[in-house]
């Protein structure tokens, strides 16, 4: 059985969308949650790999969102630093198969965990409203 470690957003339904699709694909899955982690700039850097700093972002956070936080304005050491302060900037799920790690849901990711038909969309917000606590 394939095992992945999965950190969310406790009570995030786009989270729970992912987490329904990797069960249905026969993972079975650790969740922890991303915003009680006890994180470290090492540790957190490695679930980035090559991606651009901007992505390294949720871009649905209160202060990504209002204009606060810009990422394309980020060096990566800067990135990390306010990650570590304010866990919800993190690009969310963090994924552990294995030791490969990535950020986010998008089709790359799904690739990397070996969804043959990976599915639009499932990095979309479910909430109606306009922020993400």
């Amino acid at each position: 059985m394939k095992k992945v470690i999965f950190y969310e957003k406790t009570g995030c339904k786009g989270n729970a969308r992912q987490k329904s699709m990797l069960e249905s694909a026969g993972y079975t899955l650790e969740v922890l949650s991303i915003l009680d982690t006890d994180w470290d700039q090492d540790e957190l850097r490695t679930y980035f790999g090559d991606r651009p700093v901007a992505e390294w972002f949720n871009w649905k956070a209160p202060a990504v969102k209002r204009g606060v936080v810009d990422p394309a304005s980020f060096s990566a050491e800067d990135a990390l630093e306010i990650m570590l302060r304010e866990p919800i900037l993190i690009r969310r799920p963090l994924i552990d198969l294995d030791g490969q790690r990535a950020c986010g849901f998008d089709d790359a990711v799904q690739e990397m965990l070996g969804i043959l038909q990976p599915a639009a969309g499932m990095e979309a917000c479910q909430r109606t409203a306009d922020r993400c606590e």
